[in-house]
């Protein structure tokens, strides 16, 4: 085919779930060679787009015409779009914990040998090559997946892309869970693809990768195609503004807020590997929180900020120790449940793994921690439950057909804000927010900024673990560093630079000691 004829295109495509319209007559179109960057709000519709083109919505489930190289798609499956040379990564890993990495790669397209056994040192070698091009070294492909970390994980589920020569590439969220290196490598691999003729339709909220890699830029909100234009013509301005229906012009709306006395205060934290016991995840750290303080933690991935954070809500799987005061009382957490009795909210990195009830509806997710308060002679009193519901998604603007759609079905973004809705209907003393806006839109995390300032100015004490970087710093009055388990900055956030953080959490504790701010030394 030409290259400038569209090797995909969308033409009035409609999806409707339960008589409510998710998209509305979308066109879309994407040439060879060329990456499409998709945008718009969570619950805007691109996923659900993206699971018509790759048949997870098999044709006839919605109205419209996909032509694919010239010619009308007419799939019935996953395995009918691979074939034609459509991959999608989904911004939910769609990976199997407990097979190898080499297996996972390989999932559907083993290489067998003669009378159908597995091939495992092809598909072995075949895994190395494919993650050294991916820039990775050091990972042993016959080791479960379970056993690496969420980066790893994301850069295992590209590799397995790449094995099946995809001629398009559907890129959901994919930085979601990749340090600042692992992005620069997945940006390489997509300037790589596009050399080589493979188009690319890469959907992010992180606008300086679309700037990075895009051509085109389309924009589609609450189901509907807004604008498609060339970057040049699409300034992050111009598309956060298309996005959310208006502008934004400051992305941290900070507030004053008072800080007044610890209100929380770990000691001695230690958390041990959970599967090599030897190693210390947490090594012997402590700090503490005031009322009213916005807390950053920030360092590299393995730098065990979730599992610190785990430790102190009692979520840690693995064997911890920790003492833990609040408001001067020790208490004895060994389970979430003791958390939260204490005045601890969390909301967890990983929200399919811990912080949704996948088939439950959108509203019995949100009360699930707190259904006792629905509870009269011994029957749950289902108009208030029904009314806190409603109030609550109005609160943080959850999107949902209706409030007992299935969790599951909502966009990424939509279960994080329902899992926040959440845990601040236990009114928590302290809120854990550990990595609060992965996966949510502009809009979106606009929004939980306000909420967190608004929060933080009532006198609750708010600890943000995040791996953004201009996010702790828009955020914090204060941030810890961490790096390979241990304490290694307690900075006052007056005049703080990405730069320090960086060196506090790269250089052993000694040298970034050097550089704490002087008002603000870390705990004994």
């Amino acid at each position: 085919m030409a290259q400038n004829e569209p090797l995909l295109s969308l033409h009035g495509i409609v999806k409707t779930f339960s008589g409510v319209k998710a998209l509305d007559g979308i066109d879309l179109s994407v040439r060879p060679g060329e990456c499409l960057g998709l945008c718009g709000e969570n619950g805007a519709g691109k996923s659900t787009l993206m699971k018509i083109v790759s048949a997870v919505y098999p044709h006839g489930t919605w109205d419209g015409e996909i032509r694919w190289d010239g010619a009308p798609l007419h799939a019935s499956s996953v395995r009918d779009t691979e074939r034609a040379g459509i991959v999608i990564i989904h911004q939910e890993l769609m990976l199997v914990p407990e097979l190898s990495v080499a297996e996972n790669i390989f999932l559907g397209n083993e290489i067998t040998l003669p009378g159908g056994r597995m091939n495992y040192a092809a598909m072995h070698q075949r895994a190395d090559a494919l993650l050294r091009e991916l820039g990775i070294e050091g990972i042993n492909v016959a080791q479960p997946v379970m056993n690496f970390g969420g980066g790893h994980r994301q850069l295992i589920e590209i590799a397995k892309a790449l094995n099946k020569q995809a001629r398009l590439l559907i890129l959901d969220e994919p930085s979601s869970s990749l340090t600042a290196a692992e992005t620069r490598i997945l940006l390489d691999i997509v300037r790589d693809l596009k050399r080589r003729g493979v188009a690319c339709i890469y959907i992010s909220h992180k606008l300086e990768e679309v700037e990075a890699v895009c051509d085109t830029v389309t924009v589609i909100r609450d189901g509907r195609h807004v604008e498609t234009a060339s970057l040049a013509a699409m300034p992050p301005s111009r598309i956060v503004a298309l996005m959310v229906g208006r502008e934004i012009t400051n992305l941290f709306p900070r507030e004053p807020h008072e800080i007044g006395e610890i209100v929380l205060e770990a000691r001695n934290v230690t958390c041990f590997d959970v599967t090599n016991p030897r190693r210390k995840r947490v090594d012997d750290l402590s700090f503490h929180i005031r009322r009213g303080e916005i807390l950053g933690v920030a360092g590299l991935v393995g730098s065990g900020r979730t599992e610190l954070m785990q430790a102190v809500f009692g979520a840690y799987p693995g064997t911890c120790r920790a003492s833990v005061a609040v408001d001067g009382r020790p208490i004895a957490v060994r389970s979430p449940g003791d958390a939260i009795r204490a005045g601890i909210g969390m909301v967890p990195e990983d929200r399919k793994a811990h912080g949704i009830v996948p088939d439950l509806g959108v509203g019995h997710n949100i009360t699930l921690a707190v259904l006792r308060r629905f509870v009269k002679h011994g029957a749950i009193d289902a108009a208030a439950e029904l009314d806190t519901i409603h109030k609550s998604m109005k609160q943080l603007s959850v999107r949902a057909a209706h409030p007992f759609l299935p969790i599951a079905n909502l966009s990424g973004g939509n279960q994080q804000k329902a899992v926040l809705t959440r845990v601040l209907l236990t009114e928590p003393k302290v809120l854990i927010l550990d990595e609060p806006t992965r996966g949510v839109d502009v809009g979106a995390k606009f929004e939980i900024y306000k909420l967190i300032f608004a929060l933080a100015k009532q006198g609750m004490a708010i600890i943000v673990v995040s791996s953004e970087l201009p996010e702790v710093l828009g955020l914090s009055d204060r941030v810890l560093v961490m790096g390979e388990g241990e304490l290694r900055g307690n900075f006052a956030n007056d005049g703080l630079t990405q730069e320090a953080i960086l060196t506090a959490a790269i250089e052993p504790a000694r040298r970034a000691a050097a550089v704490a701010h002087p008002n603000e030394t870390a705990p004994a």
